[in-house]
C-alpha cells in the first residue's frame, strides 16, 4: 500500500506574505506586474512538485505609500497566461461570489479548465471588505449570513453549468454535417432567491471533471458551505488541538451530502522561514520585521482585524473589542490574533504586528528544515491537516530557501512526492471528477 503523502500548495503573494517583503535586498518587488517573473515561480513550484500555485484576491484596499499589499493582477488573468507555461501544477484563483454573476465565473474557469487540460481551481470567497461595495456602486456591504447564503446558491448554480452539456457532446461529423448532440445539452433552469438563469454554458464539460473548488473559511456558515461544495480548504490555524477540532468537524459533516473524508482536502496555511540553523532562521525572521514602519503596522492589523487603529501608539496593549458584535463581519481572524496575543503574552500593538507579520493568523515556522518537517508531520498524521498551502516570506529567495530545504526533507521522509502522479489538478489531489450528488431532502435535514 503507498504511503498517504501530504498535497501542497504554494501560496503566491508578491513580493511576498511578510508585510515589508517589498523592502527586503533581494526581494522581486520591481517584478510584481512582469509575466516572465511569474512564470519563473510558477515553474519554480512545478519543478518541486507542489500541487497547485494559489493567488488571492480582494478589493477596496487603501493605497499606501508605504505598502505594496493593495496593488496586484488580476488571479483569474494571471493563471490562464501560466495555463500556457505549465504543465502539471493546478492553477488556483481566487473570485468572490459577492460582486461577480454565476455564469461569469462558470465561464472563465471553465475556459482556463480545458485551456489547461483540467487543472484550474476556483477559490471561492465572500468579500469580506466592506470597502468592496463601493467599487460596484452599493451603498452597503450584505450582513455575512447574506453573504454565505448568496454563495451557496451561486456555487450550485456554476456547477450546473458547468454540467450543462455533456463532455463527449460534440460529434463534430464532418461528412453528415452534425457538428453537436443536442441530446447531451441539458440548459440550466434555475430560479432561487438570488438568481434567475435559463440556458446552458457555452463550453462543454472537461472530461478531466468540473474546476476544483477551493474555499477558505471557518465560520459556521463557512464550514456548512464547504461540506456541500468544497473540495479544498484554507484555513488558519496555530495549535494542532485546534486544527483537529476543525478538520473532524468539517469532515463529519460530509456524509449527509454524500460524501467521503477523501472528497475533502484540508490543507492549513503555514508561513515558513527556513534555514540551515536555527540562529540563521531567527535572524531572517528578525531582519523582516526590522523593515516594517509603525504605520504600516497599525494599517496591516486594521486590515486584518477590520478595527481602525489607527492612531493608536504601537506600544499600546491590542484593544479588546470581543464582546462587540459584528453582523457584516464576524471577526474571526481577530479572535485568532487575539488569542496569540494572550497566550505568548504579547503585550504591544508592535509586538503583535510582527508576530503576524507575514502569517496574518496563519501558523507560523521558523527553523530548520528538520524543525519544520517535524511540525508539518506531526499535523499530517495526526488529523490535523491534508497537506499545506506554503507561504513564503518573500519572492523568489525566500520561496526557493522552502524548495530546496523543505521539500526534500518532507521527500526525504516519504511524505511527498518525487514525482506528479497526474497531469490533471484532480489527479494529483486524488479527487472524484465532479462532487457527487445528493439529494436536496438530505441537504436540508443536515443543515
Amino acid at each position: 500500500m503507498t504511503k498517504r503523502q501530504m498535497k501542497l500548495g504554494a501560496f503566491i503573494m508578491l513580493p511576498g506574505h511578510h508585510v515589508a517583503s517589498w523592502r527586503h535586498p533581494h526581494s522581486g518587488a520591481d517584478r510584481t506586474f512582469d509575466l516572465a517573473y511569474l512564470t519563473e515561480i510558477a515553474k519554480t513550484a512545478e519543478r518541486a512538485k507542489f500541487d497547485m500555485v494559489f493567488f488571492a484576491d480582494g478589493f477596496g484596499s487603501n493605497l499606501n505609500e508605504h505598502s505594496s499589499s493593495a496593488l496586484k493582477l488580476d488571479p483569474v488573468i494571471l493563471i490562464s497566461a501560466l495555463a500556457a507555461v505549465t504543465n502539471n501544477i493546478g492553477l488556483a484563483a481566487t473570485l468572490t461570489t459577492t460582486y461577480n454573476e454565476p455564469f461569469h465565473v462558470a465561464r472563465k474557469f471553465g475556459s482556463i479548465n480545458h485551456l489547461s487540460n483540467g487543472r484550474a481551481a476556483w477559490n471561492v470567497v465572500t468579500s469580506a471588505n466592506d470597502k468592496e461595495s463601493f467599487l460596484f456602486g452599493k451603498d452597503k456591504h450584505l450582513e455575512h449570513a447574506s453573504r454565505y447564503e448568496r454563495a451557496e446558491e451561486f456555487v450550485e448554480l456554476v456547477q450546473k453549468l458547468w454540467q450543462s452539456i455533456d463532455a463527449d457532446a460534440l460529434v463534430i461529423d464532418k461528412e453528415q454535417g452534425r457538428f453537436l448532440d443536442v441530446n447531451k445539452v441539458h440548459p440550466v433552469e434555475h430560479e432561487g432567491k438570488w438568481f434567475k438563469v435559463n440556458g446552458a454554458l457555452d463550453n462543454p464539460s472537461n472530461p478531466h471533471g468540473n474546476p476544483v473548488i477551493v474555499q477558505a473559511g471557518s465560520s459556521e456558515p463557512g464550514k456548512e458551505l464547504a461540506a456541500q461544495t468544497a473540495e479544498v480548504i484554507f484555513t488558519a490555524w496555530q495549535t494542532l488541538e485546534e486544527a483537529q477540532a476543525f478538520y473532524r468537524d468539517v469532515k463529519g459533516r460530509l456524509a449527509r451530502y454524500g460524501r467521503d473524508k477523501e472528497d475533502l482536502k484540508i490543507m492549513p496555511g503555514v508561513f515558513i522561514t527556513v534555514a540551515k540553523t536555527e540562529e540563521e532562521a531567527l535572524a531572517k525572521q528578525k531582519e523582516l520585521n526590522s523593515y516594517i514602519l509603525p504605520e504600516v503596522g497599525l494599517a496591516y492589523l486594521t486590515g486584518f482585524t477590520n478595527i481602525d487603529l489607527s492612531g493608536y501608539d504601537v506600544e499600546e496593549p491590542l484593544p479588546d473589542i470581543s464582546s462587540i458584535e459584528d453582523k457584516t463581519n464576524p471577526r474571526i481572524r481577530y479572535n485568532i490574533i487575539r488569542e496569540i496575543a494572550k497566550r505568548e503574552n504579547l503585550t504591544s500593538i508592535r509586538a503583535v504586528y510582527e508576530r503576524i507579520a507575514g502569517a496574518r493568523g496563519h501558523r507560523e515556522i521558523v527553523g530548520t528544515p528538520s524543525q519544520i518537517a517535524d511540525q508539518l508531520e506531526e499535523w499530517f498524521l495526526n488529523e490535523g491537516a491534508d497537506g499545506f498551502n506554503i507561504m513564503s516570506p518573500y519572492f523568489p529567495g525566500g520561496f526557493e530557501d522552502i524548495i530546496e530545504l523543505v521539500i526534500p526533507e518532507l521527500q526525504r521522509r516519504g511524505l511527498f512526492r518525487t514525482d506528479y502522479e497526474s497531469s490533471t489538478l484532480r489527479g494529483n489531489l486524488g479527487l472524484p471528477l465532479s462532487i457527487k450528488k445528493h439529494e436536496k431532502d438530505t441537504a436540508a435535514a443536515g443543515k
